[in-house]
């Protein structure tokens, strides 16, 4: 199977001589080839893009939401399929597919119903016979750049604000997963949205990411990926004057303190640390533990991290799926040894897994650290994978200011029954999104999504926030007095 761009309405093959393999995590198998795009392949995105969003932005903002109610629809009635998709293509549980496509169905319902919405204000004039407001407008073409770890989620929460605000787009996904978005692409079109609304071009970030951040036509950039990455999109997009939103790394932690539900701790930790594998930017990655629950925290840890099923995500009963590619693995395994070599103790996990049906996937093993200094290696860097860390602390002060201490700022969480402590933390993480007596995981799409220093840079994903990256404020005067009326001067 070989997968074309889809650009104005249709399926084209693109320019690009070098072709890659998009292969299973789980046993390496090959799922489909893609021939990678060049500069000229986003410049006939991008002129098809600017040509349909003239009339895209005519239409009716309910009328435009009519085409998300029934893309919605067709996910809907898809789901099964997309899911398995998704599982073959990014290794993820089934369970966890069935969940990622649902937000992309739920985003398709919600963004719908802003068409109805999408509000502006009215305000009083200072002055006589004078109408003032304000209104949402279209900023134009929109260049989306996406990760792999969530190819549907966060491709819906940036797509579908674009669309219902009167935009057209142009969408990279990442080259590890471009089946899902070869399977929107059809979606799309069976939905009937317009020519030259959704385009998608298969490629690298250096070639097609680039290309999109320098187009002048180009005026939105929403990416999503590693804060290193980010900062180049940021720095290009700014010497071309663009809005950029980024959504970028984390290293979250769970806060347990001496009142917590222990058994519930232990249950949100495997949650968000473990679940795809770690490959989330919401996961868990360090434990901040009060000192008098560590020993019973970490026992329990451990008999729970020995049950957890490795394997194919297409296997019902497996609850942690391969890693993304080889590549992921030896970046996990060597903070492994970088954890070894700071000191932290080892309790559970640190092996690559090649055994029986294991052998040709991207397999890592639970990993658990014990005894992790604050401020080294294993505790202050994105990692990508299920390796966790476990800090101890002696008060909710310490536990705050080590929760804060690292360069991220996208999702804390604390277990407490104490509900001073838990408004004192809401308060005090410095993260963008906060979970009480939860993991660190697990967004809801009415809610804003994104966080704080090396996570983002203001904006935010899903919710009412995403209309913000896409639309631009218009401030309408209405003068009906029949003279000229100065604003802070003929007030009098």
């Amino acid at each position: 199977m070989q997968l074309n761009n889809y650009i104005g309405g249709t399926w084209q093959e693109a320019g690009g001589a070098d072709y890659t393999a998009v292969l299973n995590p789980a046993n390496g198998t090959e799922l489909a080839q893609v021939r990678l795009s060049t500069k000229e392949d986003v410049s006939l995105a991008v002129k098809s893009a600017k040509e349909a969003q003239k009339k895209w932005a005519l239409v009716p903002a309910p009328k435009r939401a009519d085409f998300l109610y029934e893309i919605g629809r067709l996910m809907k009635e898809k789901k099964e399929h997309l899911s398995q998709v998704l599982t073959k293509e990014m290794g993820k549980v089934i369970e966890e597919a069935r969940g990622e496509v649902q937000e992309g169905i739920d985003m398709a319902f919600y963004m719908a119903g802003e068409g109805r919405r999408m509000f502006g204000e009215t305000v009083p004039s200072e002055l006589q016979d004078k109408f003032a407001m304000s209104v949402r407008a279209p900023i134009g073409v929109v260049g989306l750049i996406t990760p792999w770890n969530f190819p549907v989620a966060i491709a819906t929460w940036k797509s579908f604000p674009a669309i219902v605000a009167g935009n057209t787009f142009i969408w990279k996904p990442a080259t590890e997963t471009p089946m899902m978005a070869y399977e929107m692409a059809l979606i799309f079109e069976e939905a009937g949205l317009p020519a030259g609304v959704a385009n998608i071009v298969f490629g690298s970030g250096a070639e097609v990411g680039t290309a999109m951040i320098e187009h002048p036509d180009v005026r939105v950039i929403s990416f999503t990926g590693s804060t290193e990455t980010g900062r180049h999109v940021a720095e290009t997009g700014g010497r071309h004057l663009k809005k950029v939103s980024l959504e970028m790394g984390g290293k979250n932690a769970v806060i347990v303190m001496d009142d917590a539900d222990i058994e519930l701790a232990v249950e949100g930790i495997l949650w968000s640390a473990f679940g795809t594998a770690g490959q989330r930017c919401t996961a868990c990655s360090r434990v901040i533990v009060h000192t008098d629950v560590k020993e019973e925290l970490e026992q329990k840890l451990v008999e729970a991290m020995k049950v957890l099923s490795i394997g194919d995500g297409m296997d019902e009963s497996v609850k942690i799926g391969p890693v993304i590619n080889q590549k992921a693995l030896d970046k996990i395994h060597g903070y492994v040894g970088i954890g070894k070599d700071e000191g932290a103790k080892l309790l559970a996990g640190g092996h690559i897994l090649t055994d029986g049906k294991l052998v040709d996937g991207h397999y890592y093993e639970p990993t658990l650290f014990t005894d992790v200094k604050w401020d080294s290696r294993l505790a202050q860097e994105e990692i990508f994978g299920p390796v966790v860390s476990l800090i101890e602390v002696s008060s909710l002060d310490e536990a705050i200011e080590v929760n804060n201490s690292v360069k991220f700022g996208l999702s804390s969480s604390i277990f407490s029954r104490d509900v001073n402590k838990v408004f004192r933390a809401q308060r005090d993480l410095d993260t963008g999104i906060v979970y009480v007596n939860a993991g660190t995981t697990g967004a809801e799409i009415h809610l804003p999504f994104g966080g704080t220093k090396g996570t983002g840079n203001g904006h935010r994903d899903s919710g009412v926030a995403a209309l913000d990256v896409f639309t631009e404020w218009k401030s309408i005067y209405i003068d009906f007095s029949g003279k000229l009326q100065r604003a802070q001067i003929d007030t009098d």
